[in-house]
């Protein structure tokens, strides 16, 4: 399967699928709208791909990093969304559909063609345990103690969703004080 194209841009400005010349050959790769339009004509690129096989036809659907075809592939793994519909909620970018999907904001799905209501609950429901193994879901801006603590609490077998509430409640004070408090709420729970 392909996985990766690495050459330039032979489409013109705007097309979707956009057309990757690597070395004389032409791929026609789908994008999303808002990567499509920051391709130009002749500019070089990284296009990461997912392949995508059925039995009358052979697509490609490309975006510029990792975390974006991770978020379409995992977009991918919920019945009833079909590439073209990931690749619709992918004009977003990766961290907002997280986001979306760590809040439970059905709106933000709604607002994507071919996306209704059920189908937006559904992606919702399905990947937000995946995507808690995927990226951990806790919040980015944690310092180093906070990991540390949150590392600690997994590996003893709490769920992240509990510790990311518990992290929230915790005194200041050393980590071995907070280690202890986090132990004191989560054995209430």
């Amino acid at each position: 399967m392909i996985a990766l194209l690495t050459g330039t841009i032979a489409s013109d400005y705007g097309v979707n699928p956009v057309i990757v010349d690597v070395h004389g050959v032409g791929y026609s790769v789908h994008v999303p709208n808002r990567i499509g339009h920051q391709l130009k004509k002749g500019a070089s690129v990284v296009i990461h791909i997912h392949t995508h096989v059925r039995e009358d036809a052979l697509d490609l659907f490309g975006f510029l990093s990792r975390e974006e075809l991770g978020m379409f592939d995992l977009l991918l793994t919920v019945s009833g969304v079909g590439p073209k519909t990931a690749l619709a909620v992918m004009d977003h970018e990766a961290a907002a559909v997280r986001r979306a999907i760590e809040k439970g904001d059905v709106d933000f799905f709604t607002t994507v063609p071919r996306l209704g209501k059920k189908n937006a609950q559904k992606i919702i429901i399905e990947l937000r345990s995946k995507l808690t193994g995927v990226t951990g879901a806790l919040p980015e801006d944690e310092s180093g103690e906070t990991k540390e603590l949150s590392a600690a609490l997994t590996s003893m077998g709490f769920d992240r969703n509990e510790i990311r509430e518990v992290l929230k409640k915790l005194p200041d004070g050393p980590l071995e004080v907070k280690i202890r408090h986090a132990l004191k709420y989560l054995g209430k729970s």
